[in-house]
């Protein structure tokens, strides 16, 4: 492990997160990890979608980013990586805002995403704790729209890392990455114990027939799309 690396890992620790915020949990670890291991992130200008407590930014910047910036949608998440990022003394540009609003910034070298991916029985409305995960029937409200821009937010020969759940449709994502003339990889798996999220959903998922009976482990799995 190199000396930034291991910066990082011992920063993302003490990572904040205040109530109403994402916890940095082990989806979060793994994209950080991919992100370490890949070396793409050293002089590069990075976007950090979804950024929440701040941690995969902050993690870019540890790692030797020129350019940090970060969105999330909730006001409270963004005051929150912004004092994280000021608490470790690293410079990230975090703002309110989507894609949308990213879309109209110079394009990037790295874009990394833990977006929302839980399958949920409504659409998320308003600005709860929920909409870190809640993603809509088929956990992509947000991946879809991601693998639909990721080509225009990346510079030429840019990188996008996403990480998501076997839930919410790895193949999708590559099927779609692909048809926006993305070269894609899958370049991690990860099993895990299900969450207390995953937990309260695990009867309506048996339900639909996406998750066996009694299954309570899912596989996360990072997604890399390399701009041609």
């Amino acid at each position: 492990m190199t000396t930034a690396e291991s910066d990082y890992v011992r920063t993302l620790t003490s990572v904040h997160a205040d109530p109403g915020v994402y916890e940095p949990q082990e989806d979060s670890l793994l994209l950080c990890d991919i992100a370490a291991t890949t070396g793409i992130v050293p002089g590069a200008r990075v976007l950090d979608m979804c950024t929440g407590s701040g941690a995969v930014a902050i993690t870019a910047a540890l790692l030797g980013a020129r350019e940090v910036v970060a969105f999330d949608i909730a006001p409270r998440a963004v005051d929150c990586a912004q004092r994280n990022a000021r608490s470790v003394g690293v410079e990230v540009d975090v703002r309110v805002g989507s894609l949308a609003e990213a879309a109209e910034l110079e394009s990037f070298d790295v874009v990394l995403c833990n977006p929302p991916y839980v399958p949920s029985e409504m659409m998320p409305t308003g600005m709860g704790l929920h909409r870190a995960w809640d993603a809509g029937e088929d956990g992509r409200m947000v991946l879809d729209p991601l693998c639909r821009a990721a080509a225009s937010l990346l510079a030429p020969g840019g990188v996008l890392l996403v990480v998501h759940s076997e839930f919410s449709g790895p193949r999708r994502t590559v099927g779609m990455l692909s048809d926006n003339g993305l070269s894609v990889t899958e370049v991690s798996r990860r099993t895990i114990d299900f969450g207390p999220v995953m937990h309260r959903r695990a009867q309506w998922l048996e339900a639909r027939g996406v998750l066996a009976p009694g299954r309570r482990t899912e596989e996360l799995v990072v997604v890399r799309g390399d701009r041609r």
